[in-house]
């Protein structure tokens, strides 16, 4: 029996902690509720430490700090300063505690509380002295490209994971030349370049994925997840001859060059590589899936369509992840699903829309130039929401709107009055509706606007309390709408990301290298970026955002205008919410894992968080 949202909502309110070593050795168990029984697998997240910090503003500290999945309901916790407890009774209600008076230097650590028992000290608040934080970082040689291209080094898209086991979260960064390419575009471009990074700027490793790797937000996605369950993130790209990981070894040929005179590469070995997160070195290769086989059949002849790869991670059996690999959105769209267990890959399945299977249905050419994952039907194990269609968990095709190719969808309870989960999406098409938002579990159109242009841009979240629910826009409509669809009147000044910022649960505007609060009369600007520069063109997406450190409010990473450190931003308001760290929501967190492919898009939780939200549910999940 598939349970609507609305219950799972209730449902996962339940006391999980206490079932964890029971979770780990069966991987399900069963929680009672007043309406029925229902099993609840346990799905395996990340072994995280308190990721405490303070941030000061001119009259004190805000100390924050995470509620694990793996924390007890009713855990409470002490705050304390170089030994001192400055907190007067145990914090219940929220996972921040605002220091007043106290210097920008005071050392912090914060202490749960389990059943009366006060536990030992986490590790030491990270400090965000001035309101930001540095992550130094040393840009690749720039060079010239064959003809006569010059070109320096951007710190461009980041990931998350625990590369090297120690709790605390690790940047996998992206450099990008700034002769990078539109696939649209012919010229040759400079090497990318990856780095895994600790947030002190330690590197670990440097990956350059060599001359046959076009450069360009079409070309490498990266998925960083801990995949095997050791306790270490996994990094997986598209390789090619003359990909260098980590350790200095070569992949495939050296002296290899596959680039026409246009720059495309359009014939050689396509590897599908997965290295290790602590070393940089390439463990397996293995030959992509599918490989580009004739140019032409993708929709074009000079290799813009071809080379469309779109990437992300999702628990298909419901407790462990698979990396999700894919390529081609505008006609044909081939996605691979891998395991990667015991240091090698198994192809799970492969969705192909020109298979007989699949043939003739209307799958083809409904990509976006991103893609979602969710558990869409409600059955514990996620769906690849691909565009205006998605793939069940098991590779089969589950449902098409047939509306075609749109740059930007937005997935999650944007309704919470409905049952399940709801998908907003805009569409490139002028003969199709401008934007529409269907129920996500079997597409079925619940609203829509317009059709008659190039609709590029639209975004949906609860940015404005006066209406109940999530909010949508877009570039080719003139109003926010309601979760219904109904014109709420002036529309917000951006409509690119978000992230919750101050201290209520409705959402804020994320655009350039600014913060923005939703007014009806005009936005209200919470934060403006110091020194920073936006990444990815008109795009201007920020190097990462989502709920990195702290409590559940998100953090922004920009990049310094001179490419010499990542700066990353934390909230410096209080809040009386109370939020297992979203880290622990691994729709969110497989979110923050896919937000780097192609037309980067921001990360929702798989339940609504917003103006007058219910008790958040706490997710049935185990560490490794």
């Amino acid at each position: 029996m598939k349970h609507p949202h609305r219950h799972r909502r209730r449902r996962l309110l339940l006391p999980v902690a206490a079932a964890t070593a029971a979770l780990v050795g069966a991987g399900l168990t069963t929680f009672a509720t007043d309406d029925t029984a229902a099993a609840a697998t346990a799905r395996q997240v990340e072994k995280l430490d308190r990721g405490v910090v303070s941030v000061h503003t001119g009259s004190g500290n805000l100390v924050s700090w995470r509620w694990l999945g793996t924390d007890p309901n009713d855990v409470s916790f002490n705050v304390y300063r170089a030994g001192t407890k400055v907190n007067a009774t145990p914090i219940t209600g929220s996972t921040n505690y605002f220091h007043s008076g106290a210097p920008s230097h005071a050392d912090y650590t914060v202490r749960a509380i389990v059943n009366g028992v006060e536990q030992g000290d986490s590790v030491h608040a990270i400090q965000f002295r001035t309101g930001y934080k540095d992550v130094p970082v040393s840009p690749p040689a720039g060079g010239t490209a064959p003809g006569n291209s010059a070109y320096t080094y951007e710190a461009n898209d980041a990931s998350l994971g625990d590369l090297d086991g120690d709790g605390a979260l690790d940047i996998v960064l992206k450099w990008q030349p700034t002769n990078a390419k539109d696939n649209s575009q012919s010229g040759y471009t400079g090497n990318t370049v990856v780095d895994g990074i600790k947030l002190d700027g330690t590197r670990l490793w440097r990956i350059d994925l060599g001359r046959n790797i076009r450069s360009g937000a079409h070309y490498t996605q990266f998925q960083v997840y801990d995949y095997d369950g050791d306790g270490k993130a996994e990094v997986a790209m598209k390789t090619a001859d003359g990909t260098k990981d980590g350790t200095g070894a070569v992949i495939g040929s050296s002296s290899a060059d596959h680039r026409n005179s246009s720059g495309y590469v359009l014939s050689g070995p396509e590897f599908l590589t997965m290295f290790n997160g602590q070393t940089g070195k390439a463990m397996q290769s293995v030959d992509y899936v599918p490989g580009r086989g004739n140019v032409s059949s993708w929709g074009d002849n000079y290799g813009n369509r071809v080379d469309r790869f779109l990437a992300g991670t999702a628990y298909l059996d419901g407790s462990r992840p698979s990396l999700i690999m894919a390529r081609g959105y505008y006609t044909r769209t081939v996605i691979a699903a891998w395991d990667w267990r015991n240091g090698s890959f198994t192809r799970r399945w492969t969705f192909d829309t020109n298979s007989s299977t699949n043939s003739g249905k209307g799958y083809d050419g409904q990509g976006n130039h991103s893609l979602s994952v969710a558990d869409v039907d409600n059955d514990g194990k996620d769906e690849i929401v691909y565009g205006a269609m998605t793939v069940d968990d098991n590779g089969n095709g589950l449902w098409t709107t047939k509306l075609g190719h749109g740059d930007a969808g937005h997935v999650g309870d944007l309704n919470p009055s409905r049952a399940g989960l709801e998908y907003f999406k805009v569409s490139e098409d002028s003969s199709k509706p401008g934007s529409w938002m269907a129920d996500a579990r079997t597409g079925q159109i619940l609203w829509q606007t317009a059709s008659g242009s190039d609709n590029g841009r639209g975004v949906a979240a609860d940015v404005y309390a006066g209406s109940a629910g999530a909010e949508a826009w877009s570039a080719a409509d003139t109003t926010l709408r309601s979760a219904t669809g109904a014109s709420l009147g002036r529309e917000p000044s951006s409509m690119n990301f978000l992230s919750w910022w101050d201290g209520d649960p409705v959402r804020e505007l994320l655009d350039g290298t600014r913060i923005d609060k939703y007014g009806t009369s005009g936005d209200t600007r919470l934060l403006t970026g110091s020194g920073v520069s936006s990444n990815n063109g008109t795009k201007s997406t920020p190097v990462l955002s989502g709920d990195i450190l702290g409590d559940w409010r998100e953090e922004v990473v920009w990049r310094t205008s001179d490419n010499t450190a990542l700066r990353v931003y934390s909230t410096p308001h209080e809040t009386s919410t109370k939020i297992t760290t979203l880290l622990h929501d691994t729709q969110y967190r497989t979110a923050l894992a896919w937000q780097n492919t192609a037309y980067n898009q921001p990360p929702h939780p798989s339940f609504f968080i917003g103006n007058a939200m219910p008790t958040a549910p706490r997710p049935p999940v185990y560490t490794p």
